[in-house]
């Protein structure tokens, strides 16, 4: 079983994901990770970044910067896509590599935020799960955790599919607005009670 777990920012998918792991003995295989690894310090994909948009966009550590990456590709479309074309392939190979260590019979859950943007994942995913909240409970989520400005966050949500998008797109919606943790986990422990996960 391929799991396709999805969200907008702040929605709480991180959380699921790891309910999911722990509750049903699943692989969890992270794109958000996985690109956080290739544009951290020594990462794969920091020199055809540097190549590609100059030394200004990567920070003293060797990491990419990502606020001033975020404020360019939010302004200027062309620098987005040519930052995906650099990252998507390389996250896509090491999101095939890393599914194949699954044992036989194991579900995978595949986290991947811009699933529904992104046009090619419900071909390669069994089921798709969308977490779902409230847009002003992400923005105060997002700004708890990370700093970033209402603005900002807004420019973030305004870049990323719709939640009728997203419910479109699901087989299966679970709505966390209001719920504690343990009650978010026990949605997920339901969730695999059923016949379609």
């Amino acid at each position: 079983m391929r799991i396709g777990l999805t969200g907008g920012i702040g929605s709480g998918k991180s959380t699921v994901a790891a309910a999911l792991v722990a509750r049903g003995d699943a692989l969890l295989v992270d794109t958000d990770a996985i690109s956080r690894a290739l544009t951290s310090t020594g990462g794969g994909a920091i020199s055809a970044i540097e190549a590609r948009f100059g030394p200004a966009f990567i920070a003293e550590n060797g990491a990419l910067d990502r606020g001033a990456m975020r404020e360019l590709a939010f302004r200027d479309p062309q620098a987005k896509r040519a930052l995906e074309a650099i990252l998507h392939p390389m996250i896509g190979a090491e999101t095939m590599r890393q599914a194949a260590l699954a044992k036989p019979g194991q579900r995978i859950v595949f986290d991947v935020p811009l699933l529904v943007e992104s046009g090619r994942w419900r071909r390669l995913v069994d089921r798709v799960l969308v977490v779902d909240c409230r847009e002003d409970t992400q923005i105060a989520r997002v700004i708890a955790r990370s700093g970033l400005s209402e603005a900002a966050v807004r420019a973030i949500l305004a870049q990323q599919a719709t939640r009728i998008q997203r419910r479109a797109a699901a087989d299966a919606v679970i709505h966390n607005d209001g719920l504690t943790i343990g009650q978010l986990q026990d949605e997920v422990a339901l969730l695999l009670t059923s016949p379609l996960f």
